[in-house]
């Protein structure tokens, strides 16, 4: 006979050639002639080597062991002092009964809506990343909830938990904040035939999301063809002339244009400017020579008009001269002064008669 030891978290199956035999706890025992023990330390994973149907069909095994059945659409969570350490998919498991004391909730996962009593911090941990599926709202956003193909409801700012199954789920976000549109590059035909380049800014900021989603489709693609259409509209009517001197009146027809057609989808048109106008180059050229001629036929005129008031004032001045002998002596001092300002010095040779020629020319 032999006999063995059996520690507190150890159990022996024991077998003789016809099956097993018993099933022995802690303590010591003995073993007859034609009988083994196959020892298991039940703080390791759950194996053995004998047929489990077998097994389980002893009382003294079933109180050594966990047999958790797990039905389809549901999932067991395995907790250890409330915390969560497992998660046990559909089907039968098999688990060693250790010295510690494990908890096992069974929950359904058939719907989306996930159990009240799971707190989110639970829902976040790893191990229940195969079974849990988030969705994330940023604080600019909103998002709009399909389930199943169709819509359910609008969802604000937040992060969104729901069990994984078959049912499906599609969740559209948008941003919420003033948002621009640029429309670079658009060749358009003037009334004159004139062909130019424009560049166009939209600013814009979604207000109904649920409109935008559900009676829309690419609200992007309908926005950048309203606007586009309402600038080719307008620019199509006018001369280059008339484009280049009222550039402001662009801007005015296509927001009253486009305004009712663009909160059809859901969209509040803020603002809306012409950046560029961009001419082709034998056309740039013709506008530049068009301007030299206008500014040197300005600058012609201004000459002229300058010319004419300095004669204007020439005569007006003759004439007071002419009437006036003291204002035609005062102006031969002045240009006389003028004269002695630019002479440093002078030299005077000769006789007395030199004082009597100044008197006659400085006095009367």
């Amino acid at each position: 006979m032999n006999r063995i030891i059996l520690s507190e978290n150890k159990i022996a199956v024991v077998t003789k050639k016809t099956g097993v035999v018993k099933i022995l706890a802690e303590g010591k025992h003995w073993l007859g002639f034609g009988t083994q023990a196959t020892i298991y330390d039940k703080s390791n994973d759950f194996y053995v080597t004998q047929n489990i149907e077998v097994l389980l069909s002893y009382p003294d095994f079933l109180e050594h062991v966990h047999v958790i059945h797990v039905p389809e659409g549901h999932i067991c969570m395995m907790y250890w002092n409330d915390v969560l350490v497992r998660v046990l998919n559909v089907g039968r498991h098999i688990l060693w009964k250790e010295l510690k004391q494990y908890e096992f909730r069974i929950v359904a996962t058939t719907g989306l809506a996930i159990q009240e009593e799971i707190p989110v911090f639970v829902l976040q941990k790893s191990i229940m990343t195969p079974y849990v599926r988030s969705y994330k709202i940023d604080p600019n956003e909103k998002g709009v909830l399909y389930i199943d193909g169709k819509f359910d409801r609008v969802l604000d700012a937040g992060v969104y938990y729901w069990w994984v199954n078959a049912i499906p789920v599609v969740l559209s976000k948008v941003d919420m904040r003033q948002t621009i549109l640029e429309l670079n590059g658009q060749e358009i035909l003037t009334k004159d035939k004139a062909q130019i380049r424009i560049n166009f800014s939209v600013q814009y900021q979604v207000k109904d999301i649920e409109r935008l989603f559900l009676t829309n489709k690419d609200y992007e693609k309908q926005l950048h063809n309203i606007m586009q259409l309402s600038l080719r509209g307008f620019i199509g009517q006018i001369t280059l002339d008339e484009l280049m001197a009222h550039k402001t009146q662009v801007n005015e027809y296509v927001m009253q244009a486009s305004k009712e057609k663009v909160a059809q989808l859901g969209i509040d048109l803020l603002d809306c400017g012409l950046k560029d106008i961009i001419l082709p180059g034998d056309m740039k050229e013709i506008m530049n020579q068009v301007l030299v001629a206008e500014k040197k036929a300005q600058a012609n005129i201004i000459m002229r008009r300058e010319e004419t008031a300095s004669a204007r004032s020439l005569l007006n001045t003759a004439k007071l001269m002419e009437e006036n002998a003291m204002l035609l002596r005062l102006k031969e001092m002045e240009y006389v002064e003028k004269i002695a300002d630019k002479i440093n010095t002078i030299s005077i040779s000769g006789n007395g008669q030199i004082i009597d020629q100044l008197k006659q020319m400085f006095v009367k």
